[in-house]
C-alpha cells in the first residue's frame, strides 16, 4: 500500500516560483521518515533540509515536483483565477503522473475551507480519487484514492512534511539560480525579508528581474508607490 503527500514553497513570496512537491512512499516506511528527521520545513534549518532532501528521495517510491513560475501566477491574477486553483491545477497534473496506486493523498490545504482544496483536485485530476467518501463516479469495482486535505497536514502528516522539504529546498536552489544569473541577491525572496525588499526596490528598472517578480502582489505596489514619492 503506497500514500502520498503534497505540499508547496513560495506561496507568499514576491520573487521567484511556488514550488510544489508530491512524495510517494510504502506505507509500512512512513515511519523511517521522522526517524531521521522528517518534520514540517519552516522548522528546519536550510543545511538540515538538503541534508534529509536526499534521505526522501531514497526512501520514496517517487517524487513529483512542478516550478509555478511568476508570469503563470501574474496570467492568472490578472484574469481572475485564484492562486488556490492554480496551485490545483499543477497538483492535480503531478498526481496524474504517478505510475502506481495511491491508497490516500495527503494534502497541505491553502484553502479557508480545507476541504474545498481536496474536491478541487478530486474534479481536475483523470485518476479515481473521492474526498470524505465522495467518489468522483459510481464504480464500486473502481479503486479510489482517498483525498484528504487538511490546515497543517506539513506537521499532521509526515509524508506532507517529506512533500514540504523537498519543495522548500527545489525553492532554495531556483533563488540561489535567480540570484546567480541577475547577480542580485535577493535574501529569501519573501516580502518579510529585508533583503529582498531592498533588492527590488534597488532594481526595478531591471527588464529581467520582471520575469521573477508577483506583478499583482501589493508588495510590489507599495514599493513602486514609494520610489514614485522618492522614499528610498
Amino acid at each position: 500500500m503506497i500514500v502520498c503527500g503534497g505540499d508547496e514553497a513560495g506561496r507568499g513570496a514576491l520573487v521567484g516560483p511556488l514550488v510544489i512537491a508530491l512524495v510517494s512512499i510504502k506505507k509500512s516506511s512512513v515511519h523511517k521518515l521522522p526517524e531521521f528527521g522528517v518534520r514540517d520545513s519552516k522548522l528546519l534549518s536550510r543545511k538540515k533540509r538538503e541534508l534529509i532532501y536526499n534521505k526522501i528521495i531514497d526512501i520514496a517510491e517517487d517524487v513529483q515536483i512542478n516550478k509555478i513560475t511568476p508570469t503563470e501566477i501574474n496570467d492568472a491574477m490578472k484574469n481572475n483565477i485564484s492562486l488556490n486553483e492554480v496551485e490545483a491545477i499543477h497538483f492535480a497534473k503531478l498526481f496524474d503522473k504517478f505510475d502506481t496506486d495511491i491508497s490516500t493523498l495527503y494534502l497541505d490545504s491553502p484553502d479557508v475551507i480545507e476541504e474545498r482544496f481536496g474536491m478541487r483536485i478530486n474534479v481536475l485530476s483523470n485518476k479515481s480519487t473521492r474526498v470524505n467518501g465522495t467518489a468522483k463516479k459510481k464504480d464500486k469495482n473502481r479503486r479510489f484514492t482517498k483525498i484528504i486535505s487538511e490546515h497543517k497536514a506539513d506537521s499532521k502528516y509526515s509524508v506532507v512534511s517529506a512533500a514540504s522539504i523537498i519543495a522548500k529546498v527545489e525553492r532554495d536552489w531556483e533563488i540561489d539560480r535567480i540570484s546567480n544569473s541577475l547577480k542580485i541577491d535577493f535574501g529569501s525572496g519573501y516580502p518579510s525579508d529585508h533583503k529582498t525588499i531592498d533588492a527590488v526596490r534597488k532594481n526595478l528598472k531591471n527588464p529581467e528581474l520582471n520575469k521573477h517578480i508577483r506583478s499583482y502582489w501589493k508588495t510590489i505596489n507599495n514599493i513602486k508607490q514609494k520610489k514614485l514619492f522618492g522614499f528610498d
